[in-house]
């Protein structure tokens, strides 16, 4: 897979969370820059609003929101793509396309940027990946099964 380039990921570990502490749940905030390419991935016990409230990330609703968590007796990870709905640039159809070339490179980055957490809870790879793509259309609305994050090594 490889298409993430680990100079253009910038991580955030906000201040409940560690590279190595397992604690659940663990929220993941991507955000991007459509000028530079860069990543922008925060790691804590809850999403980080101050990333969230930007205007510009406010109007392009692109961010991505992620989850791990435990449900039953197992380890799930939740992303959550918001594809409809509000004030958003483009078409659910179009943004469903967007999200769906893209979230190989969001879990990529979210895998790289744990991995010392991931070495650590080898089972956290065996974890399933459900996307929730969220949208007032009720054809893009879903959750679709995305494998196991060891599928994003």
């Amino acid at each position: 897979m490889q298409r993430l380039n680990p100079d253009k990921l910038h991580v955030k570990y906000l201040a409940d969370a560690g590279p190595e502490q397992l604690t659940l749940p663990r929220r993941y905030t991507l955000s991007h820059s459509d000028m530079t390419g860069d990543l922008f991935l925060s790691i804590g016990s809850e999403y980080n609003t101050e990333e969230t409230s930007k205007l510009y990330t406010r109007l392009m609703r692109d961010e991505v929101l992620a989850e791990l968590s435990g449900e039953e007796d197992r380890l799930v990870f939740r992303i959550y793509c918001h594809v409809s709905g509000g004030v958003i640039v483009g078409t659910a159809k179009w943004r469903y396309e967007i999200f769906q070339s893209e979230l190989p490179l969001v879990l990529e980055a979210i895998r790289y940027s744990d991995q010392v957490l991931f070495k650590h809870n080898p089972e956290l790879d065996n974890a399933p990946v459900f996307i929730h793509l969220e949208s007032n259309d009720r054809r893009s609305n879903k959750v679709e099964n995305w494998g196991t994050m060891a599928k994003y090594k």
